[in-house]
């Protein structure tokens, strides 16, 4: 062979090599260029440049590899641009390739719908859904597909008839309560939800997290009641519904009704009491000491032979403790008698928990009431070094026991104590408390910047109450150290606070009346210090002007302590006219409607008051509280005596 015949050769070769890189990127040049014309057209469509994004789609449907990537935009372009018989032979042309595909049969009915040709669609789109009914896939695509698009009552139509023809009540619960929720329709949103809940015990708690969130008015809650009240009739085997009713007529703080419930429960489950038990500790911790003591009452004698018994048997003491720190002025002999009731209850029930938990009491009723600060020391001392003491009752009484230190004016005591529970017990309810006793603590000192840092802790606690009490010391305390930098007014205000903890009230009084003055008298030392005052000044005067409200506020406990409910109630009215949008108004607002009810027995004028507070204060924490009294006032609940 020659050497131009190898020349020749080697160049057919070489043609051959670039003709086939040509030909094979030819399909890859074309589909990238078709994928720029894709995202032209998108863009086009982002600037309502709508023609413009039509034009391009239209090219690129003539390729069926690009469906996929425009349907759903050219669709609804050529639907913006009322081009409906386009858009329908478009669909045409897609189905006579895909026949079976169901959103495209979909979208022909909803061309029709926006072309309006209502009634054509109407029965189009239920005429489609009857064919489908039997095929759970389909019909979920059909759901999607109707909720994707604002068709929420053919969503409604699809799910009902695949229910009704798979015979199963309990399919699509939660997508059509979240349909009906959509509509506006709480009550069948709600029957759907009890629906769901009776599927599985486990389901309860997640309805119950649900409605909370979803039935926020009275009536609908009224609503909710009534509609339980049927299933329970209807299905009294159901024990859901007995604990959806529970739920619901603690939510409105109705803690009598929940008990007639949690009472036949306990009967019909044969769980010894402890619903009821459950109940009498919520309207104990929800200060409606009448209920507590009565179901307590119940509890213990019904069931005198289980542990639930002697839990009531402490309890019902315990509800009279209650009732009586919240009576003016307290009677020291109503104390030495409930005293003797505790030490009755432990002489009966020797070397249990619960006999552990009544000495802690005795301890903390010796030093709050009765001055005995040493005996109350060695009690709750004695029950800390008790080894059979657990640990949470250990924990608690160490906080008594730091309390008790306070009295003494003995802080670092206190705040040792205080450390070691937070240090027990992280990030727990108990360990909470602890640092916010610690912060008050500080407070007390004066030491705002520790007692701020404690606090903005303490503002994400898991229990509201203690997250409320810490944002409201944290914004008192920011406050006036906006006006005055020093914080005399406020650690003179601290002061009084200790002094009315420390039951010194005749003190706290008279130094309340000087800070509502403008001046401090009688300061520490390194107050005095920090203030530059001459050995022979006696006084200060300051700025009260961001404190005065609080004055108001805590001169008003002490009224009430007094028992001058009357005087009380002017200073709170001083809160609303000086103060209307203070963060006190509310408490105010509530604590005179309080003082109509409790102290003055004026139902017309409390049931007034109440009234005006749920209108003026929607989102007030007293919402709930002040309702359920109104009601009450009314004659809403009718109750009886718990019968054995």
């Amino acid at each position: 062979m020659t050497y131009y015949n190898y020349i020749y050769i080697y160049i057919i070769r070489l043609i051959r090599k670039y003709t086939l890189c040509v030909l094979v990127s030819l399909p890859f040049l074309a589909l990238g260029q078709e994928q720029k014309d894709v995202q032209l057209a998108n863009e086009y469509l982002l600037k309502g440049e709508k023609q413009k994004a039509a034009e391009l789609y239209r090219e690129l449907a003539k390729n069926s590899a690009n469906i996929a990537l425009i349907h759903n935009n050219f669709l609804n372009t050529l639907i913006d641009l009322t081009e409906y018989n386009e858009a329908q032979d478009y669909l045409k042309k897609l189905l006579k390739r895909e026949p079976e595909q169901l959103v495209y049969k979909l979208d022909v009915g909803r061309v029709m719908m926006r072309s309006g040709e209502v009634q054509k669609a109407d029965k189009y789109f239920k005429d489609l859904i009857q064919e489908s009914k039997q095929s759970l896939g389909r019909i979920k695509i059909m759901n999607d597909y109707f909720m994707a698009r604002s068709l929420f009552d053919y969503a409604i139509i699809a799910l009902q008839q695949s229910r009704e023809e798979m015979g199963n009540p309990a399919m699509y619960c939660l997508e059509l309560a979240t349909l009906y929720r959509i509509k506006g329709e709480k009550e069948k949103m709600t029957e759907e939800y009890l629906n769901y809940a009776t599927q599985n015990v486990g389901n309860s708690q997640y309805i119950k997290n649900v409605l909370q969130v979803l039935l926020t008015k009275p009536e609908e809650l009224e609503v909710l009641e009534t509609l339980l009240y049927k299933k329970v009739q209807e299905d009294p085997e159901q024990q859901v519904y007995t604990d959806l009713l529970i739920w619901v007529m603690l939510q409105q703080k109705n803690f009598y009704g929940a008990f007639v419930q949690a009472r036949a429960y306990d009967r019909r489950y044969k769980t010894g009491g402890t619903r009821s038990l459950e109940i009498a500790e919520v309207a104990l911790n929800n200060k409606d000491y009448e209920n507590a003591t009565k179901i307590y009452r119940f509890v213990k004698d019904a069931f005198r032979n289980n542990e639930n018994g002697q839990e009531a048997q402490l309890g019902y003491i315990r509800s009279r403790e209650a009732r009586l720190r919240d009576s003016y002025p307290v009677q020291k002999d109503s104390v030495e008698t409930l005293i003797l009731a505790y030490k009755e209850f432990i002489k009966q029930n020797p070397k249990q928990p619960v006999a552990l938990e009544a000495l802690r009491n005795i301890g903390v009723m010796n030093a709050e009431y009765l001055q005995r600060t040493d005996t109350a020391i060695a009690i709750l001392s004695k029950l800390i070094g008790d080894p059979y003491t657990p640990l949470q009752l250990k924990s608690k009484a160490k906080l008594d026991l730091a309390d008790i230190y306070i009295f003494k004016e003995e802080p670092w005591e206190a705040a040792l104590l205080y450390a070691q529970v937070e240090k027990t017990h992280k990030e727990t309810t108990l360990a909470f408390e602890a640092k916010l006793k610690n912060a008050k603590l500080s407070y007390y000192r004066g030491d705002f910047m520790l007692a701020q840092e404690h606090l903005d802790i303490l503002k994400e606690a898991t229990t509201r109450e203690i997250a409320n009490d810490a944002l409201d010391l944290s914004m008192r305390i920011k406050e006036n150290i906006a006006i005055d930098s020093a914080g005399l007014a406020l650690r003179e205000f601290a002061k009084v606070e200790l002094l009315l903890k420390q039951n010194r009230i005749e003190e706290a009084f008279v130094k309340l009346k000087n800070i509502q003055q403008g001046y401090a008298v009688n300061l520490f030392a390194e107050e005095r210090k920090a203030l530059n005052m001459q050995e022979g000044d006696t006084a200060i005067t300051f700025n009260n002007f961001a404190i005065k409200d609080d004055c108001y506020w805590l001169e008003a406990q002490i009224k009430i302590r007094q028992n001058k409910p009357e005087e009380a109630q002017k200073l709170l009215l001083k809160i609303l006219e000086e103060y209307p949008d203070d963060i006190l108004a509310d408490d105010a607002f509530f604590t005179i409607a309080e003082i109509y009810d409790r102290y003055l027995n004026d139902k017309d004028k409390a049931m007034e008051q109440y009234q005006k507070l749920l209108a003026q204060y929607p989102g007030s924490v007293y919402v709930a509280e002040a309702r359920k009294r109104f009601r009450e006032l009314r004659g809403d609940f009718k109750q009886e005596e718990p019968k054995l």
